[in-house]
């Protein structure tokens, strides 16, 4: 979807409000980055709500387990059920098989339970079966068996009475999975799939065609048996998630080890996490070290070493070494939890294919039965054709009519790779981010933190005529010892990795925008930038010829004794990523026209970090209203472009992008609340694959829509012909049903 195209674009959520006389009004929520526009009131795929604009702080909340609530159809009866005055807010949730309740407190729990019975979705207590479409495979399996014993007693044997026996025992058992939801859906004055079934069944017992009628309820009890397994493998994916962590841990005091659950582990507490045990919660590591398996979170492949000081999170795994860690978030806050929460809400932004889907169902559907009520009355009453054959074409109509392939095709793809890149370290909010990723044709990409590690690195030390360089370092050592600026952690470093430690020093000064001085062994040195070595005129032409001389993206520190001499300088850089490039090289081999660095930094720092890294273009000294315009620019010559940065500092372009993308996410939490996708690593190859994966799902469900209304566009014209017939309706139906399915769970694995 076109952001800045605001006349095209769909509210993601709806919210419906409930007012004391239960009259309800769509609202349509903002996404961070849009306006409320041209929106929906049809049902949501993943989670729908009718929502108070005012529910005060600690207004009850109930929430329930459920069984059959796989498709739009049950969470719209849901709602239509829970319209009473007193309920709030109600958000069912498809993926984690809840129905979360927010009602006034003189509303009963059991009045809620009865009003969900009420529907074809069931509560059931947490220990519900492990498979809950068990019931239903018994059922299609009976009438499938039924039907295939009235079919062979109609044609080997001739058997009247075991054809229609056989053949009543199939309608009836296939259809408990149809009848009810489609009494449901007339009670609440709806037409849906299992009504147009429904009265197709029934139109072909009228008309004596048991077999056909037989034929047309199992292979739609099928279809809805594969919809809802595709939903369910789609679900445990999803829930595989919550299983990251263990029920237990152990908490260290003292000389005490004692095992507690995880939830009554509060901050601060100590933990002991053995080799080969599962991380429970996030925190920094106290003693031990180990090699800690990340993949859970970010997809890596590859453990990394962390040892005294380094942070560790939930769902990682300790492979090697047994660690000690002080617990820095309770188990409702860790960066797992974070992912989770993400997870589950990403289901609720549909995409614009999505809503699409929707909107075409739910005009499409009255209008087919519409058109089958009128293929019989006009023939028949008007042009004067036979009774039985143009009620027959209009039952063919109603079933190879039904939209279950086009309906299921697009929530079934975004799902599975909304949680297959979830996964894989790369988190998106919704569908239509989803989407959009997979329309992107330019990226920009921030420099600090995102094409370089954002930490400064020593690159050089030069020093002048008759010096050590063991006395050099000891010099700014001791003076950087007392600084907080980052290129002093990177010149102690630099000290510490050459084995000179710093000494103490005395009258310490500070001075803003120029250096730093004091005094060491009686001398008052100076480590400072070129003004402060200009200030003291001690900047000469043979120094600034040398320091001036270098392409490379860095910056200068200069060392010596105050208005003396200068001793040397070092030379400081922020380090291109390993795998920036061949990451930009795989960014445009996926599609991407133009790759553009965007930063604050220097010009001439820009335009060497890109041509190191063979981006397209740079900009550098740019303000963040720079960003801005250059983020404008890029859109009205790509269309769809998108910004990758730090989630924070770079937030304003990447709200004017068609997308923003936030690195690192494991290490921050705003990244993931800000960005519409978020890296869970800092690892540029991770951008390839997401861009990949979202043209792949475009494709997929381009294919898939394509595919289901061209089934039906080709059977429709063969019913008017006289070549198609119930059989092949409903064949027709179940295939491509079992077509768009399989294909779109292919995306569950991601291709890198």
């Amino acid at each position: 979807m076109d952001k800045n195209n605001k006349d095209n674009c769909c509210a993601p959520v709806a919210h419906s409000h409930v007012h004391k006389h239960t009259d309800i009004h769509t609202h349509h929520a903002h996404s961070h980055k849009e306006d409320a526009c041209c929106g929906s009131d049809t049902e949501k795929i993943i989670t729908n709500a009718i929502t108070s604009s005012h529910i005060e702080a600690g207004t009850p909340k109930t929430t329930f387990k459920v069984l059959n609530m796989d498709c739009p159809d049950e969470i719209k009866a849901i709602n239509d059920a829970l319209k009473m005055e007193g309920v709030l807010e109600v958000k069912a949730n498809l993926m984690a098989s809840t129905v979360e309740v927010t009602h006034l407190k003189n509303i009963s729990e059991e009045l809620l339970k009865s009003r969900i019975n009420s529907t074809v979705v069931k509560v059931v207590e947490n220990d519900s079966p492990k498979n809950p479409n068990t019931s239903r495979i018994i059922k299609v399996c009976i009438s499938g068996v039924a039907l295939v014993i009235g079919l062979l007693a109609e044609h080997a044997f001739e058997n009247h009475f075991v054809t229609l026996v056989s053949f009543a025992i199939s309608i009836l058992v296939g259809g408990t999975l149809i009848f009810p939801k489609a009494f449901n859906a007339l009670k609440r004055l709806s037409l849906d799939m299992n009504v147009l079934m429904t009265f197709a069944a029934i139109g072909a017992i009228i008309i004596k065609q048991y077999s056909e009628g037989a034929t047309v309820v199992f292979l739609f009890a099928l279809s809805e048996l594969l919809e809802s397994l595709s939903v369910q493998r789609a679900r445990n994916a999803i829930q595989e998630l919550f299983k990251l962590t263990p029920a237990s841990t152990f908490i260290v005091n003292g000389n005490t080890v004692k095992e507690i659950a995880v939830e009554q582990v509060r901050v601060k507490e100590i933990i002991r996490v053995k080799a080969g045990e599962i991380i429970p919660l996030d925190g920094n590591i106290i003693s031990g070290h180990s090699n800690i398996n990340q993949a859970s979170l970010t997809g890596e492949s590859v453990p990394v070493f962390k040892a005294k000081g380094d942070e560790v999170f939930a769902g990682t795994i300790s492979q090697d070494g047994s660690i000690d860690v002080e617990v820095t978030k309770i188990s409702v806050d860790t960066k797992l939890s974070h992912v989770i929460k993400m997870v589950a809400e990403s289901q609720s932004e549909r995409a614009p294919a999505q809503q699409f889907v929707d909107q075409f169902a739910k005009i499409y559907t009255p209008l087919i039965f519409a058109l089958a009520i009128l293929t019989y009355l006009v023939p028949v009453y008007i042009l004067g054709g036979d009774s039985y054959e143009w009620f027959y074409k209009s039952l063919v109509l109603l079933v190879i009519a039904c939209p279950c392939a086009l309906v299921i095709s697009t929530p079934i793809s975004i799902v599975s790779s909304l949680t297959s890149l979830a996964r894989n370290g790369v988190l998106i909010k919704g569908g239509i981010h989803l989407e959009m990723l997979g329309k992107i044709n330019a990226i920009a990409l921030d420099k600090t933190g995102t094409i370089t590690e954002g930490k400064p690195h020593v690159l050089g030390v030069e020093i002048l005529e008759n010096g050590n360089e063991v006395e050099f370092l000891k010099i700014i050592s001791s003076l950087e010892s007392h600084s907080t600026h980052p290129f002093a952690h990177a010149i102690l470093k630099y000290a510490s990795d050459k084995s000179v430690a710093p000494e103490d020093v005395t009258n310490f000064k500070n001075i803003p925008g120029f250096g730093i001085e004091a005094t060491l062994k009686g001398k008052h040195y100076f480590a400072g930038n070129l003004k402060h070595v200009e200030a003291q005129n001690l900047l000469s032409e043979e120094i600034k010829k040398k320091i001036g001389g270098s392409d490379t993206p860095s910056s200068i520190i200069v060392v010596g004794v105050k208005d003396s001499l200068v001793l040397g300088w070092v030379t400081l850089g922020d380090q291109i990523r390993k795998d920036a490039k061949n990451a930009i090289s795989d960014i445009k081999k996926a599609g991407i026209d133009e790759v553009v660095i965007l930063s604050g930094d220097n010009h001439k720092i820009t335009q060497a970090v890109s041509t190191l890294v063979s981006a397209d273009n740079a900009f550098g000294d740019l303000l963040p209203e720079d960003k801005l315009r250059e983020i404008e620019s890029l859109i009205k010559k790509h269309k769809y472009v998108a910004m990758i940065g730090d989630g924070v500092n770079d937030a304003p372009a990447m709200a004017k992008a068609s997308l923003g993308i936030a690195m690192g996410g494991i290490g921050s939490s705003t990244a993931i609340e800000t960005a519409d996708v978020t890296l869970m690593t800092d690892d540029l190859k991770q951008i390839p694959v997401a861009i990949k994966a979202g043209k792949r799902t475009l494709h997929v469900i381009k294919f898939n829509i394509g595919f289901a209304i061209l089934t039906k566009v080709i059977f429709l014209v063969l019913t008017f012909v006289g070549i198609s017939n119930l059989w092949m309706a409903i064949i027709a139906d179940t295939g491509a049903t079992l077509i768009v399915v399989l294909n779109a769970l292919r995306l569950l694995k991601v291709n890198s």
